[in-house]
């Protein structure tokens, strides 16, 4: 064994024996426990030069070790290994997508409730459709004041964007309203990509006044964010670690959960058909300084994307967290493939935030 492989197994060893225990490490445990072909003397030297590389800190209230987000880093990248889950847990999961038809607000709540259950970690699930694919569900008009109007346009998912037109001329409510009807009518289930076009078509084939108004709403911006459903469930799992054992810091922990600005973006940031592991600061959230975030997406046949992510603390059982989304989003590959889950209903969505 040579001076890496061995610094290697007893990084590995320290994290492994942490992230169980909690507990600082010291070379005692590591000689007994992991490598017992070594001396405590020779380890103690070994944890000191991971100190000294910045892989281990040192509390001030024990002699052991604990692993820094440097060493949790390097255990994601290189060190760890899928954790098979056992055949009851596999079922547990499948089971989430047998009834037929789900809607995407039911689904989301049952997936963050199951895989909060099986990993004593928040899970947050996001549904959203990207802005390339959005269409127009429906634009309605509201008069301000003769020459201003407030356009709110709703895309068929959901998301909601508003727009202050500034006119060329006054408007009638009669003109007005035969606008809305047209706008209804013809452009339902336009891409928003195309909807500044769309509307300049609409306003060559309109009268006077009309067409002014077509045309001024052409100019509308085309791009609404779509924020999409979301989802948190255990949150309160996260008090039951020892790192959250401090009052303020659980508060404040528990606040960023309860914000859905942060765990939108949280999860907006996840890419397509991949897991992603953030470790402390790689979160952006600074009161996630000391958590951990495994994320992965997977796209559902109506172009939507589901989000799932995990949060706990930086000495997560990774392995386990990676094997439990893995599962998970093949199962959910499986049932898209045999249906389409419908769209939501807001009115049995009660867990919607």
């Amino acid at each position: 064994m040579d001076l890496i492989e061995r610094k290697y197994r007893i990084l590995q060893a320290i994290i492994d024996d942490y992230i169980l225990t909690a507990l600082p490490v010291g070379s005692r445990t590591i000689s007994k426990k992991y490598e017992q072909n070594l001396s405590s003397a020779t380890i103690r030297n070994e944890m000191s030069d991971l100190e000294e590389l910045g892989y281990l800190d040192s509390p001030h209230t024990s002699a052991g070790r604990v692993p820094s987000n440097k060493a949790y880093r390097l255990y994601v990248d290189r060190m760890i290994h899928p954790a098979p889950l056992t055949l009851e847990e596999l079922s547990y999961i499948q089971s989430c997508f047998d009834t037929r038809a789900q809607q995407i607000g039911t689904l989301s709540a049952k997936l963050a409730r199951v895989i909060s259950s099986m990993t004593n970690y928040t899970t947050a699930v996001m549904t959203r459709t990207p802005r390339a694919e959005q269409k127009l569900g429906h634009i309605q008009l509201v008069p301000v004041s003769d020459r201003r109007i407030l356009a709110i346009l709703v895309t068929q998912s959901g998301a909601v964007k508003q727009q202050m037109l500034e006119l060329d001329q006054m408007i009638t409510p009669d003109a007005l309203y035969t606008v809305s009807r047209i706008l209804s009518e013809r452009l339902k289930g336009c891409p928003l990509s195309q909807l500044s076009q769309a509307l300049t078509e609409l306003a060559g084939n309109e009268g006077n006044e009309i067409r002014g108004m077509l045309k001024s709403m052409a100019d509308i911006r085309e791009e609404i964010p779509d924020d999409g459903t979301l989802v948190v469930g255990g949150r309160s799992n996260l008090l039951g670690f020892p790192e959250y054992s401090d009052v303020g810091k659980a508060q404040e922990l528990l606040k960023v959960l309860e914000t859905r600005d942060k765990m939108v973006s949280l999860l907006s940031r996840q890419g397509e058909m991949e897991i992603t592991v953030r470790i402390g600061p790689e979160t952006g959230i600074d009161e996630l300084r000391d958590c951990s975030v495994v994320t992965a997406s997977y796209r559902l046949m109506d172009g939507r994307v589901n989000t799932i992510g995990l949060i706990g603390p930086t000495r997560m059982q990774y392995g386990r967290a990676v094997s439990v989304l893995e599962e998970v989003g093949k199962a959910l590959q499986r049932a898209v493939g045999r249906q389409e889950i419908s769209g939501d209903d807001p009115s049995t969505d009660h867990n919607r935030r």
